[in-house]
């Protein structure tokens, strides 16, 4: 916190650099919410710190999974500077009478820690070398490990930075399906006639060997539908540099945004670098982390791209968490529509990481019915799950 100038406070630059500490620690605090913080503080006691940690809570921690990140961030920013230091020298003497005990910070203080600057890292002793060699390669796997497993609403900065370069190194293998064209295979299961009568005219009308074709295979098209509301706030951003990389090897990848209206960055993501790319999004992108509304975002896309990107057996990737804030009007029909244009409908949803989920909204019961598979996406785990079915073959679905 910068302390007050002499004849003047500075509530509101110290409410401007409280929302930037919330938003590197990954919450989605934006200019609007900064502002409506100045303006809350002017109906709160500002010498009472429970009516200023209740009003800032309410306007830039809206969801009740982030209150633990604000708390740190509370606790760490608003403080009296001379009482920090004293607080500090306390602690240095305290620290020479007893060993402190080690305790392990929670999710909320090490992403508020590392958001404010703080290095808390203790000074490991000199092991020699041979007892370096042999930990060295088990704690890498067992960190590896750990980051496969650990869910990205937990992750500190450092650890999102190494879950997005390991989910760009994930390979797409779609299976490939077979289209309306031809090649030509001397041991194809069609006979060529038009190929064989050519070459009996170029040798004079004698017998040739009869020429054969096989149907052309490619990869179909895979589309992208994904959820950039506020609940999805912590995981589109890192599945998005999943999609990113996967149209950077592939041809006819199609990704598209939604909240509370259809964003089409198909184009954006046709640039290799991802700080490129990503800044051409957040320019075309008007409603980041702000509500939803699945029914007619889907309904949007079925009438003015569906015909456009679904043909040739195309595969489809919804990624939301099915809460949608107009209550699930249209959104059945909607479904219904975009799963009988596609090859293929996967729903990911960072939900499932729960165990006890259950579909009780009005949303994900309306479209549920609707998609081929169901499938968590909330660590890198379970997108590496994702690549793995997605390159097993899938037989085509029967008619209704």
């Amino acid at each position: 916190m910068i302390p007050a100038a002499e004849g003047g406070g500075r509530l509101a630059l110290n409410v401007l650099h409280f929302g930037r500490m919330l938003r590197r620690a990954g919450l989605p605090v934006g200019p609007g919410q900064v502002i409506e913080a100045q303006h809350a503080l002017t109906h709160v006691d500002l010498t009472r710190k429970a009516d200023v940690h209740a009003a800032l809570r309410a306007v830039m921690a809206t969801r009740r999974e982030q209150w633990e990140v604000f708390d740190a961030a509370f606790a760490l920013f608003w403080r009296n500077p001379e009482r920090a230091v004293a607080e500090s020298i306390m602690a240095a003497l305290d620290g020479l009478r007893r060993p402190a005990e080690p305790q392990t910070p929670k999710v909320g203080a090490r992403r508020a820690a590392e958001a404010m600057g703080a290095q808390s890292r203790p000074k490991e002793r000199p092991r020699p070398p041979e007892a370096e060699q042999r930990i060295e390669a088990r704690l890498v796997a067992s960190a590896e490990e750990r980051l496969r497993k650990m869910d990205f609403e937990a992750m500190s900065e450092a650890e999102i930075r190494a879950a997005r370069a390991a989910i760009a190194r994930l390979v797409l293998p779609l299976d490939a399906v077979p289209t309306r064209r031809f090649r030509p295979d001397p041991h194809g299961p069609r006979a060529d006639l038009r190929e064989t009568l050519r070459r009996s005219l170029r040798e004079g009308g004698a017998l040739v060997e009869i020429a054969r074709r096989r149907r052309r295979t490619r990869p179909p098209p895979l589309v992208a539908l994904c959820d950039i509301s506020g609940s999805m706030g912590r995981y589109a951003p890192i599945l998005l540099h999943f999609l990113h990389a996967v149209a950077s090897t592939r041809t006819r990848t199609h990704t598209f945004l939604f909240g509370t209206r259809l964003t089409n960055i198909t184009r954006a993501f046709r640039h290799r670098d991802p700080e490129t790319a990503f800044r051409m999004v957040s320019a075309m992108v008007p409603d980041w982390s702000g509500g939803t509304r699945i029914g007619e975002a889907i309904a949007r896309f079925n009438r003015e791209w569906g015909r456009r990107v679904l043909g040739q057996g195309a595969t489809v990737l919804l990624i939301t968490d099915g809460l949608d804030r107009e209550g699930g009007a249209g959104l059945a029909e909607a479904m219904e529509r975009l799963h009988k244009s596609c090859r293929r409908l996967i729903w990911l949803n960072p939900l499932l990481r729960f165990r006890g989920f259950e579909p009780k909204a009005t949303g994900i019961r309306a479209m549920l019915p609707h998609v081929d598979d169901f499938r968590p996406a909330h660590n890198i785990e379970s997108i590496a799950g994702l690549v793995h079915a997605l390159s097993a073959p899938q037989a085509r679905r029967k008619a209704a």
